[in-house]
Protein backbone atom coordinates (compact mmCIF):
# COMPACT_ATOMS: atom_id res chain seq x y z
CA UNK A 1 0.00 0.00 0.00
CA UNK A 2 1.34 3.41 -0.91
CA UNK A 3 1.46 6.26 1.57
CA UNK A 4 -1.84 8.09 1.71
CA UNK A 5 -2.08 11.83 1.11
CA UNK A 6 -2.79 13.57 4.40
CA UNK A 7 -4.42 16.96 4.70
CA UNK A 8 -1.91 19.31 6.33
CA UNK A 9 -2.76 22.83 7.43
CA UNK A 10 -5.38 25.02 9.09
CA UNK A 11 -6.28 27.25 6.15
CA UNK A 12 -9.98 27.13 5.26
CA UNK A 13 -9.43 28.00 1.60
CA UNK A 14 -6.99 25.10 1.19
CA UNK A 15 -9.38 22.79 3.00
CA UNK A 16 -12.34 23.85 0.84
CA UNK A 17 -10.26 23.25 -2.27
CA UNK A 18 -9.43 19.66 -1.27
CA UNK A 19 -12.88 18.69 0.06
CA UNK A 20 -15.52 19.91 -2.38
CA UNK A 21 -17.82 16.86 -2.59
CA UNK A 22 -18.95 13.91 -0.50
CA UNK A 23 -16.86 11.67 -2.74
CA UNK A 24 -13.71 13.61 -1.80
CA UNK A 25 -14.49 12.81 1.83
CA UNK A 26 -15.33 9.15 1.19
CA UNK A 27 -11.99 8.76 -0.59
CA UNK A 28 -10.11 10.31 2.33
CA UNK A 29 -11.86 8.02 4.84
CA UNK A 30 -11.25 4.93 2.71
CA UNK A 31 -7.53 5.65 2.60
CA UNK A 32 -7.46 5.90 6.39
CA UNK A 33 -9.70 2.90 7.01
CA UNK A 34 -7.83 0.52 4.72
CA UNK A 35 -4.34 2.02 4.88
CA UNK A 36 -2.99 -1.30 6.22
CA UNK A 37 -4.90 -3.34 3.67
CA UNK A 38 -8.45 -4.57 3.22
CA UNK A 39 -9.85 -7.33 5.43
CA UNK A 40 -13.54 -8.23 5.16
CA UNK A 41 -15.38 -7.66 8.43
CA UNK A 42 -17.65 -10.66 7.85
CA UNK A 43 -15.37 -13.42 6.60
CA UNK A 44 -11.79 -12.11 6.84
CA UNK A 45 -11.11 -12.34 3.10
CA UNK A 46 -8.54 -9.87 1.73
CA UNK A 47 -9.71 -9.45 -1.87
CA UNK A 48 -12.43 -7.06 -2.99
CA UNK A 49 -13.90 -5.17 -5.87
CA UNK A 50 -15.69 -1.84 -6.13
CA UNK A 51 -18.83 -1.57 -4.04
CA UNK A 52 -22.09 0.26 -4.63
CA UNK A 53 -21.41 3.48 -2.71
CA UNK A 54 -18.47 5.83 -3.42
CA UNK A 55 -15.17 4.22 -2.38
CA UNK A 56 -16.93 1.25 -0.75
CA UNK A 57 -15.45 -2.24 -1.08
CA UNK A 58 -17.30 -5.48 -1.77
CA UNK A 59 -15.75 -8.72 -0.55
CA UNK A 60 -15.03 -11.15 -3.42
CA UNK A 61 -15.89 -14.15 -1.23
CA UNK A 62 -19.01 -13.25 0.82
CA UNK A 63 -20.10 -10.16 -1.18
CA UNK A 64 -20.34 -7.98 1.93
CA UNK A 65 -20.34 -4.35 0.79
CA UNK A 66 -18.62 -2.04 3.29
CA UNK A 67 -18.71 1.74 3.15
CA UNK A 68 -15.75 3.83 4.39
CA UNK A 69 -18.08 5.25 7.06
CA UNK A 70 -19.32 1.86 8.38
CA UNK A 71 -18.26 1.27 11.99
CA UNK A 72 -16.84 4.77 12.33
CA UNK A 73 -18.04 7.93 14.03
CA UNK A 74 -19.21 9.18 10.64
CA UNK A 75 -21.67 6.30 10.36
CA UNK A 76 -25.40 7.12 10.16
CA UNK A 77 -24.67 10.86 10.09
CA UNK A 78 -27.85 12.95 9.73
CA UNK A 79 -26.28 15.27 7.17
CA UNK A 80 -23.83 15.07 4.28
CA UNK A 81 -20.33 13.73 4.82
CA UNK A 82 -18.97 16.95 3.35
CA UNK A 83 -20.64 18.97 6.11
CA UNK A 84 -19.36 16.50 8.70
CA UNK A 85 -15.79 17.02 7.46
CA UNK A 86 -16.15 20.79 7.55
CA UNK A 87 -17.55 20.68 11.10
CA UNK A 88 -14.68 18.47 12.27
CA UNK A 89 -12.20 20.85 10.62
CA UNK A 90 -13.72 23.92 12.27
CA UNK A 91 -13.84 22.36 15.75
CA UNK A 92 -10.30 21.04 15.58
CA UNK A 93 -8.50 23.98 13.98
CA UNK A 94 -10.22 27.07 15.36
CA UNK A 95 -8.44 28.28 18.48
CA UNK A 96 -11.64 28.27 20.55
CA UNK A 97 -13.58 25.67 18.60
CA UNK A 98 -17.25 26.33 17.86
CA UNK A 99 -20.43 25.93 19.89
CA UNK A 100 -23.31 23.84 18.58
CA UNK A 101 -25.29 27.07 18.09
CA UNK A 102 -22.53 28.56 15.94
CA UNK A 103 -22.32 25.34 13.93
CA UNK A 104 -26.09 25.36 13.50
CA UNK A 105 -26.02 28.88 12.06
CA UNK A 106 -23.05 28.29 9.76
CA UNK A 107 -24.09 24.91 8.35
CA UNK A 108 -27.88 25.41 8.43
CA UNK A 109 -28.52 22.40 10.64
CA UNK A 110 -30.62 21.93 13.78
CA UNK A 111 -28.73 22.87 16.93
CA UNK A 112 -29.44 19.46 18.49
CA UNK A 113 -28.07 17.71 15.40
CA UNK A 114 -24.83 19.70 15.70
CA UNK A 115 -24.75 19.03 19.45
CA UNK A 116 -24.99 15.28 18.87
CA UNK A 117 -22.28 15.21 16.20
CA UNK A 118 -20.00 17.40 18.29
CA UNK A 119 -20.35 14.89 21.13
CA UNK A 120 -18.94 12.23 18.80
CA UNK A 121 -16.03 14.51 17.93
CA UNK A 122 -15.34 15.19 21.61
CA UNK A 123 -15.24 11.46 22.30
CA UNK A 124 -12.63 11.06 19.57
CA UNK A 125 -10.65 13.84 21.26
CA UNK A 126 -10.21 11.85 24.47
CA UNK A 127 -6.58 11.34 25.44
CA UNK A 128 -5.15 7.92 24.67
CA UNK A 129 -3.21 8.02 27.95
CA UNK A 130 -0.07 6.93 26.09
CA UNK A 131 1.85 10.12 26.81
CA UNK A 132 1.92 10.72 30.59
CA UNK A 133 3.15 14.05 31.89
CA UNK A 134 6.84 14.14 32.84
CA UNK A 135 9.31 16.50 34.47
CA UNK A 136 7.75 19.09 36.79
CA UNK A 137 3.99 18.59 36.99
CA UNK A 138 1.66 20.87 38.96
CA UNK A 139 -1.67 19.40 40.08
CA UNK A 140 -4.76 21.05 41.55
CA UNK A 141 -8.55 20.90 41.43
CA UNK A 142 -11.13 23.50 40.50
CA UNK A 143 -14.88 23.81 40.34
CA UNK A 144 -17.02 24.43 37.27
CA UNK A 145 -20.46 25.90 37.88
CA UNK A 146 -22.18 28.58 39.94
CA UNK A 147 -21.29 29.79 43.37
CA UNK A 148 -21.75 27.34 46.19
CA UNK A 149 -24.79 27.85 48.36
CA UNK A 150 -24.00 30.40 51.04
CA UNK A 151 -20.74 31.34 49.30
CA UNK A 152 -18.86 28.59 51.13
CA UNK A 153 -15.25 27.90 50.20
CA UNK A 154 -13.28 24.69 50.34
CA UNK A 155 -13.46 21.26 48.69
CA UNK A 156 -17.20 20.82 49.30
CA UNK A 157 -18.99 20.46 45.98
CA UNK A 158 -22.21 22.31 46.56
CA UNK A 159 -23.81 22.68 43.14
CA UNK A 160 -20.47 22.69 41.31
CA UNK A 161 -18.60 19.98 39.43
CA UNK A 162 -15.11 19.15 40.62
CA UNK A 163 -12.25 18.81 38.11
CA UNK A 164 -8.67 17.67 38.71
CA UNK A 165 -6.02 19.10 36.41
CA UNK A 166 -2.30 18.56 35.81
CA UNK A 167 0.10 20.77 33.85
CA UNK A 168 3.73 20.26 32.81
CA UNK A 169 5.94 23.19 33.84
CA UNK A 170 8.98 23.96 31.69
CA UNK A 171 12.01 24.38 33.96
CA UNK A 172 13.94 27.61 33.71
CA UNK A 173 11.36 29.38 31.55
CA UNK A 174 8.98 31.50 33.61
CA UNK A 175 5.38 31.19 32.54
CA UNK A 176 6.10 28.38 30.08
CA UNK A 177 4.35 25.03 30.13
CA UNK A 178 3.94 21.81 28.18
CA UNK A 179 0.94 19.51 28.01
CA UNK A 180 -2.06 19.29 30.34
CA UNK A 181 -4.93 16.94 31.16
CA UNK A 182 -8.12 17.34 33.17
CA UNK A 183 -10.86 15.02 34.40
CA UNK A 184 -14.17 15.35 36.21
CA UNK A 185 -13.99 13.60 39.59
CA UNK A 186 -16.54 12.65 42.21
CA UNK A 187 -14.77 14.21 45.21
CA UNK A 188 -11.37 15.40 46.42
CA UNK A 189 -10.30 12.08 47.95
CA UNK A 190 -7.21 10.05 47.13
CA UNK A 191 -9.48 7.35 45.68
CA UNK A 192 -10.77 9.87 43.13
CA UNK A 193 -7.30 11.28 42.44
CA UNK A 194 -5.57 7.92 41.94
CA UNK A 195 -7.03 6.89 38.52
CA UNK A 196 -6.19 10.32 37.10
CA UNK A 197 -2.60 10.14 38.37
CA UNK A 198 -2.15 6.61 37.05
CA UNK A 199 -3.40 7.48 33.57
CA UNK A 200 -1.85 10.89 33.04
CA UNK A 201 1.26 11.34 35.23
CA UNK A 202 4.54 9.46 34.96
CA UNK A 203 5.57 7.88 38.27
CA UNK A 204 9.01 9.54 38.09
CA UNK A 205 7.57 13.03 37.57
CA UNK A 206 8.32 15.82 40.04
CA UNK A 207 4.71 16.28 41.11
CA UNK A 208 3.81 19.40 43.10
CA UNK A 209 0.43 19.84 44.82
CA UNK A 210 -0.98 22.02 47.56
CA UNK A 211 -1.28 20.69 51.12
CA UNK A 212 -4.69 19.06 50.74
CA UNK A 213 -4.70 15.73 52.62
CA UNK A 214 -6.21 13.82 49.70
CA UNK A 215 -2.86 13.88 47.90
CA UNK A 216 -0.80 12.39 50.77
CA UNK A 217 -1.57 8.70 50.12
CA UNK A 218 -0.24 9.06 46.57
CA UNK A 219 3.28 9.79 47.82
CA UNK A 220 3.90 6.07 48.23
CA UNK A 221 3.67 5.68 44.44
CA UNK A 222 4.95 9.08 43.32
CA UNK A 223 8.26 9.24 45.16
CA UNK A 224 9.19 12.70 43.87
CA UNK A 225 5.91 14.26 44.93
CA UNK A 226 5.92 17.23 47.30
CA UNK A 227 3.25 19.43 48.82
CA UNK A 228 3.58 23.18 49.28
CA UNK A 229 1.29 25.89 50.63
CA UNK A 230 -1.05 27.17 47.90
CA UNK A 231 -0.92 30.83 48.97
CA UNK A 232 -4.26 31.36 47.23
CA UNK A 233 -2.87 29.94 44.01
CA UNK A 234 0.30 32.06 43.97
CA UNK A 235 2.44 28.93 44.26
CA UNK A 236 0.94 27.63 40.99
CA UNK A 237 0.68 30.68 38.70
CA UNK A 238 0.90 28.82 35.36
CA UNK A 239 -1.68 26.26 36.43
CA UNK A 240 -4.13 28.89 37.64
CA UNK A 241 -3.80 30.85 34.40
CA UNK A 242 -4.62 27.61 32.57
CA UNK A 243 -7.66 27.01 34.80
CA UNK A 244 -8.85 30.58 34.27
CA UNK A 245 -8.57 30.15 30.48
CA UNK A 246 -10.67 26.97 30.61
CA UNK A 247 -13.39 28.70 32.63
CA UNK A 248 -13.42 31.71 30.31
CA UNK A 249 -13.69 29.39 27.30
CA UNK A 250 -16.57 27.42 28.82
CA UNK A 251 -18.49 30.55 29.78
CA UNK A 252 -17.72 32.55 26.65
CA UNK A 253 -18.16 29.93 23.92
CA UNK A 254 -20.50 27.36 25.39
CA UNK A 255 -22.26 29.28 28.19
CA UNK A 256 -23.36 26.05 29.86
CA UNK A 257 -22.57 22.34 29.72
CA UNK A 258 -24.21 19.55 31.69
CA UNK A 259 -22.33 17.46 34.23
CA UNK A 260 -22.57 14.48 31.87
CA UNK A 261 -20.97 16.44 29.03
CA UNK A 262 -18.31 18.38 30.93
CA UNK A 263 -15.63 15.74 30.38
CA UNK A 264 -16.17 16.04 26.64
CA UNK A 265 -15.49 19.77 26.74
CA UNK A 266 -12.35 19.24 28.82
CA UNK A 267 -11.16 16.66 26.29
CA UNK A 268 -11.86 19.02 23.40
CA UNK A 269 -10.00 21.90 25.05
CA UNK A 270 -6.91 19.82 25.79
CA UNK A 271 -6.91 18.05 22.42
CA UNK A 272 -6.25 21.44 20.82
CA UNK A 273 -4.11 22.78 23.66
CA UNK A 274 -1.70 19.84 23.62
CA UNK A 275 -1.24 20.23 19.84
CA UNK A 276 -0.99 24.01 19.75
CA UNK A 277 2.54 23.86 18.31
CA UNK A 278 1.63 21.34 15.58
CA UNK A 279 -1.84 22.33 14.56
CA UNK A 280 -1.15 21.61 10.90
CA UNK A 281 -1.76 17.87 11.45
CA UNK A 282 -4.68 18.12 13.88
CA UNK A 283 -7.53 17.55 11.41
CA UNK A 284 -5.95 14.42 10.00
CA UNK A 285 -5.33 13.05 13.50
CA UNK A 286 -8.93 13.72 14.50
CA UNK A 287 -10.24 12.08 11.34
CA UNK A 288 -8.08 9.01 11.96
CA UNK A 289 -9.53 8.69 15.44
CA UNK A 290 -13.09 9.09 14.18
CA UNK A 291 -12.46 6.28 11.69
CA UNK A 292 -10.64 3.94 14.05
CA UNK A 293 -12.78 4.33 17.19
CA UNK A 294 -16.06 2.49 17.56
CA UNK A 295 -19.05 4.84 17.70
CA UNK A 296 -20.46 5.33 21.20
CA UNK A 297 -24.04 5.87 22.19
CA UNK A 298 -24.90 9.43 23.06
CA UNK A 299 -25.84 10.27 26.62
CA UNK A 300 -29.38 11.56 26.88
Amino acid sequence: MGAREKFIGVNSITFNRQFQTDEDCFKYLSEIKWQSGYICKKCGHSKYYKGVKPCSRRCMRCKYDESPTAGTMFDKCKFSLLKAFHIAFKISTKKKGMSSEELSDEFELRQKTCWEFKWKIQQAMQSSGRYPLRGVVHVDEFFVGGEEEGGKRGRGKGNKRLVIIALEIVKGVKGSFGRAYAAVIRDASSNSFKPFFEKYIDKDADVVTDEWTGYKPLKSTYKNMRQVPSNNGKSFPELHIHIMNIKIWLRGIHHHCSEERLQGYLDEYHFRFNRRNRMEAIFDLLTQRMVQYEPKRLSK
